[in-house]
């Protein structure tokens, strides 16, 4: 029968990497070990696979090995969320790409050969003089 397997729905959000937990990452942990410092911060924007992402009640009960230093680092409050610089910046690519593309205006002054195709912003260029 199709669409009658055991395994359970995917959540596309991160989860604590601690084993049997569930709960969504808050946080991410990261060491330095030339430092012996572990340093706990907000949740990271790409999934590294040399940190670990952990929830709350993890990130809470964090201890380190002995002779060394865990940093908190509490997350910025103007950060959360896009800034007028980002919205500007959306604003800005959403209206290049609804601009009309002009080909005889985007062809570089030093291109030889002849267009015969395009496909978005690719261009398939041919060198026969035809």
């Amino acid at each position: 029968m199709a669409g009658t397997g055991t395994v359970g729905r995917v959540s596309p959000a991160r989860r604590c990497s601690r084993t049997a937990c569930g709960r969504p990452a808050l946080n991410t942990l990261t060491y330095v070990y030339a430092d012996q410092t572990a340093v706990l911060g907000p949740l990271a924007t790409y999934a590294e696979p040399h940190a670990y992402d952990l929830c709350d009640v993890h990130s809470e009960r964090l201890s380190a090995p002995r002779g060394w230093e865990v940093m908190r680092l509490a997350p910025d409050p103007a950060a959360q969320g896009p800034s007028n610089d980002d919205l500007l910046a959306l604003a800005d690519a959403v209206r290049e790409a609804a601009r009309p593309i002009d080909v005889a205006r985007s062809a570089p002054a030093d291109e030889t050969g002849r267009e015969t195709h395009r496909k978005g912003h690719l261009r398939v260029l041919t060198t026969d003089p035809s």
